[in-house]
């Protein structure tokens, strides 16, 4: 059994060599084993290709606006492991790490000696969320994003008030699919029997799967551009603003403090969330308003300093670098860009680096202390900009950037979500830049 969090968090990162196992059946034995703890709690289900963090984010303080208490279950986690399972937005403490690593170690050490094998490190680290929010911590309700996929994905066992599907985009291939369709069609798995589902998906092919799906478990849909729609779209100084409509709701002048309009489709897609739960979970327009407006999550398009300018942003796939483009290139247009990119090596990144090029006066690439990390030269060989460079010293990188920037100018560090955690504890241990 584990004395320290550390010990805890060793022996589940250390499930990670299981890799990704397919299939509900370990989630449903450990349920069994644990009294079903995820039938004794209210759950709402978020799934997508991006926007799935930042949705949880719009929902998770709207539904804080109004008094609930908020448990949420997200993924990867940004500055420390322990916010993947948190309450009102703040991650559970080393202790209850420990509590809970002790509970699930006896249950997986007598799986491991099954034919099926023992759980994977995301399939414990879900069983552990489940086992705190019905017994240790008991909240109004709980927000669970999707690991990878959906219909495999451990989450997938909830019965939720509602789910939600941000987009659909080709990520992770090789295991969901090579199209649109294929991977629409695991993501609209979490679509449950007369459970109402919210999406933003805009491919044709991945809208049919998804209305396809919903009809056959006679689930009421709601798509957006069809059933509400976003008006009056406005970029402000510190975030945006736009109008949201449905046949029967019209809601003007809603800001978010988040940048681009792909965040304003996330925030949609949480306003459509609360007005459909409005009566269940007592909901009213300035719950909305001042949720939507107080929302924030660390990592995507964040204004880490302003003198010098420094953006980060976890554009980790081919659409999270197209939103990340599209909105250097119409709020920052004035400035030179200076970008750092690192990923993993699992990733198509040929054409994301091609994005990039277009945006960049000049382009770094760089690695970074992870199994899965690319080399900053592999990286290097497949952009064609012609200031490009390439540093296996990253710290180093930034800190020659910010003494050399001036005021038109701007850093952009971008990429893996594993590399920007990385970012964010240099930039706080060395205390860089200034708001």
């Amino acid at each position: 059994m584990f004395q320290t969090y550390e010990e805890a968090l060793q022996w589940i990162h250390g499930r990670l060599r299981l890799g990704i196992k397919p299939g509900l059946t370990r989630m449903h034995i450990m349920m069994e084993k644990l009294g079903f703890p995820e039938k004794k709690i209210k759950t709402i289900h978020i799934g997508g290709t991006n926007g799935k963090g930042s949705t949880v984010t719009y929902l998770r303080s709207i539904l804080e606006s109004a008094g609930l208490t908020v448990g949420t279950f997200t993924s990867p986690y940004i500055e420390q492991f322990n916010e993947r399972i948190s309450m009102n937005g703040v991650p559970i403490a080393d202790e209850e790490i420990i509590k809970l690593a002790n509970i699930l170690f006896p249950i997986v050490e007598e799986m491991d000696k099954e034919e099926l094998g023992g759980p994977t490190e995301f399939e414990i680290i879900t069983a552990m969320s489940f086992y705190y929010f019905a017994n240790v911590q008991t909240p109004d309700i709980v927000l669970y994003e999707v690991g990878l996929g959906g219909r495999f994905d451990s989450t997938n066992i909830i019965n939720p008030l509602l789910s939600i599907i941000t987009s659909i985009g080709l990520d992770h291939t090789a295991i969901l699919g090579e199209t649109y369709g294929e991977i629409a069609f695991e993501k609209a798995g979490i679509i449950k029997e007369n459970t109402p589902i919210i999406a933003a998906v805009k491919q044709e092919e991945a809208k049919d799967v998804i209305v396809r799906r919903a009809q056959e478990e006679n689930a009421p849909y709601y798509l957006l551009g069809k059933h509400f729609a976003l008006e009056n779209y406005q970029s402000n100084v510190d975030g945006e603003s736009f109008t949201f409509k449905t046949a029967a709701t019209k809601l003007t002048n809603l800001q978010i403090g988040m940048l681009g309009q792909h965040q304003v489709e996330n925030a949609s897609l949480a306003v459509m969330a609360a007005l459909l739960l409005k009566e269940k979970l007592c909901l009213s327009e300035d719950h909305i308003q001042k949720g939507l407006l107080h929302a924030r999550w660390t990592g995507r398009l964040d204004v880490l300093s302003k003198h010098p300018y420094v953006l980060v942003d976890g554009a980790h796939n081919q659409e999270g670098i197209e939103a990340l483009v599209e909105v250097l290139e119409s709020r920052y247009k004035e400035k030179k860009k200076s970008i750092l990119f690192a990923a993993l090596f699992d990733k198509k990144t040929d054409n994301m680096i091609g994005q990039l090029d277009k945006a960049a006066a000049d382009i770094t690439f760089t690695s970074f202390d992870f199994p899965r990390a690319a080399t900053g030269e592999a990286l290097y060989i497949e952009s064609h900009h012609p200031n490009k460079s390439f540093t296996n010293d990253w710290k180093k990188a930034i800190t020659d950037k910010l003494e050399a920037m001036n005021e038109n100018e701007m850093l952009v560090i971008t990429g893996s979500l594993y590399f920007l955690s990385n970012v964010l504890a240099f930039f706080k241990e060395q205390n860089l830049g200034e708001k």
